[in-house]
């Protein structure tokens, strides 16, 4: 009997079609059982320009607690998913800027609290912007589900002290970060705003898997928040099919030019 239990658990979080390419979201834009979630590094972008009817999930303000340095709770996870018009049944999927990079993130913690059906849209936005897709800057609105989230799966974290027994064991450990990153040059991703080196390194002998490094958690500067702010009473327009260009963008990032 516990072996069969075991089995229906494992099962229940296989997908085997998580990644979706940006002709299968295309098609599914108006389906009620599918809602799209942006989950970008640059918090601004969303307001920007986003894929209409995709919901913002920002990786700082809704899935860090407010008060411990720790991800939202099972609760907390629930009200979200409310606020989001997000049931237990609900495709999502889920897009976001550099790689996926915290669209992958916001896909994991999903995960950790036992959805089922999520989905990551290939290449991300910078594919749907280079496809000439339709971007908004309209937030839709959904009606509140009463979502119920499992106890959240810790099996799918790791500890400082289990890296550690990990490897005093001399188990291998996989580092996902760019080769320079890997070898103590640069603690930056490739094309990422330069930052100092002087804390450079790797745990102990780790193996290289190139690709983005796990996100941090470093707050908005004070002035892109209050950007931010300003590009949402605004209440601007939907754009056009063509994407935000890159001197609007920089403009929304450069204090005092909201």
């Amino acid at each position: 009997m516990a072996q069969e239990q075991t089995t229906t658990a494992t099962a229940d979080y296989a997908n085997p079609d998580v990644l979706v390419e940006t002709d299968w979201v295309a098609a599914h834009l108006d389906d009620p059982a599918i809602r799209i979630v942006e989950s970008d590094e640059d918090v601004l972008l969303y307001e920007i320009g986003h894929i209409p009817g995709a919901v913002k999930i920002d990786w700082h303000t809704d899935q860090q607690d407010p008060i411990t340095r720790d991800f939202i709770d099972r609760a907390g996870f629930e009200r979200l998913m409310s606020a989001r018009g997000i049931a237990n049944d609900t495709t999502v999927v889920f897009y976001g800027d550099r790689n996926n990079w915290y669209a992958a993130y916001t896909y994991w913690l999903f995960k950790m609290y036992g959805h089922r059906d999520c989905r990551i849209m290939n290449g991300g936005r910078a594919k749907w912007e280079a496809e000439g897709r339709p971007l908004t800057r309209e937030a839709p609105q959904y009606p509140p589900t009463e979502y119920r989230a499992r106890e959240a799966d810790e099996s799918l974290r790791a500890f400082r002290d289990q890296v550690l027994e990990h490897m005093r064991a001399g188990r291998p450990i996989v580092d996902v970060r760019s080769p320079e990153e890997y070898r103590g040059e640069v603690i930056h991703m490739a094309n990422y705003p330069r930052r100092a080196r002087s804390a450079a390194a790797t745990s102990p002998a780790p193996a290289a898997s190139p690709g983005p490094p796990p996100p941090t958690r470093t707050a908005p500067s004070r002035a892109r928040r209050s950007c931010a702010r300003s590009i949402r009473a605004r209440g601007s327009p939907p754009t056009s099919r063509s994407s935000p260009t890159a001197a609007s963008a920089s403009a929304a990032r450069t204090p005092g030019s909201c």
